[in-house]
C-alpha cells in the first residue's frame, strides 16, 4: 500500500475529486493548508502598498491505495492539477506499513 499526498491549487479541487473517483480511488482526505515553495510566497498590493504573503493557500489531498492503483492516481493528479504556472504543487508517494479500520479491526487492503 502507498500513501499518495498532493499539494494543489484550491480551484482544482472539484475537478480533481471527480478525476480521482474515475481513476478508482476508494477515498480521499482533503485539508486546507498554507505554505510556500521555491518562490517564497507572492508579492501582493493591498491599498497601494506592496507586501509579501509568506504562506500561499493550498489544498492537500491524501489517498491511501493498493500498489497497483498508484500509477493511475498519480497520473490523474498530474493531468488535472497541472496549469503550467508556478505553484501547481507537488505529489509525494510513500509506503504504508499498516492500515487498520477502527470500527471492525480489518487490516491492510480490507481496511481501505
Amino acid at each position: 500500500m502507498k500513501n499518495i499526498e498532493a499539494i494543489i491549487k484550491p480551484f482544482k479541487l472539484d475537478e480533481l475529486t471527480d478525476r480521482l473517483r474515475q481513476a478508482g480511488a476508494q477515498g480521499i482526505t482533503v485539508s486546507e493548508v498554507r505554505g510556500f515553495g521555491h518562490t517564497w510566497g507572492e508579492k501582493e498590493v493591498y491599498r497601494g502598498s506592496a507586501h509579501v504573503v509568506d504562506f500561499v493557500p493550498k489544498i492537500r489531498i491524501q489517498v491511501v491505495a493498493d500498489d497497483d492503483m498508484v500509477q493511475p492516481i498519480v497520473e490523474a493528479i498530474q493531468a488535472t492539477a497541472r496549469t503550467g504556472e508556478i505553484g501547481d504543487g507537488k505529489i509525494f508517494v510513500s509506503s504504508v506499513v499498516d492500515a487498520i479500520r477502527i470500527r471492525t479491526g480489518e487490516r491492510d487492503h480490507d481496511a481501505l
